[in-house]
């Protein structure tokens, strides 16, 4: 199967795999599933590496948050014309305004494809066309 995974997973897997339900770990880890992760994800890492939000002294550069995707054995897959035109349509629910979230649901959405987070903001965009599961951790 394919799934797309969110920031947030990706940053677990990671650094604190404890933060990662059973079933969630089991799924990222199965080599028969191909995952995913957001070039929009990307360049959330950067932007919460220069805002010292996140530390991870292992990555100096961009390249090495590329090696750590290409390592774990997930996927870049690009944002499109297409991700974006359903961005354009998506209804953000209230209090939900996060821009890089947006873009992801749209991605996921767009590619019919799973979402993977521990946002359980996203659930709410099951009735936009939203296949989710929710990293319900400790």
């Amino acid at each position: 199967m394919r799934y797309l995974i969110d920031t947030n997973i990706f940053l677990f897997a990671m650094r604190e795999r404890d933060k990662l339900h059973k079933d969630v770990l089991d799924i990222i880890t199965d080599y028969e599933n191909k995952i995913y992760i957001s070039s929009e994800s990307i360049k959330e890492i950067i932007l919460l590496l220069r805002a010292g939000k996140i530390k991870k002294p292992t990555w100096k550069t961009t390249e090495d948050i590329f090696a750590s995707v290409e390592e774990y054995g997930f996927t870049v897959d690009y944002i499109k014309k297409e991700h974006i035109l359903v961005l354009g349509r998506i209804e953000p629910i209230p209090d939900h305004k996060d821009p890089f979230d947006h873009t992801i649901i749209a991605h996921a959405i767009a590619n019919k494809i799973t979402l993977i987070s521990s946002d359980i903001q996203m659930q709410y965009y099951r009735n936009q066309g939203l296949k989710f599961i929710w990293n319900k951790y400790k």
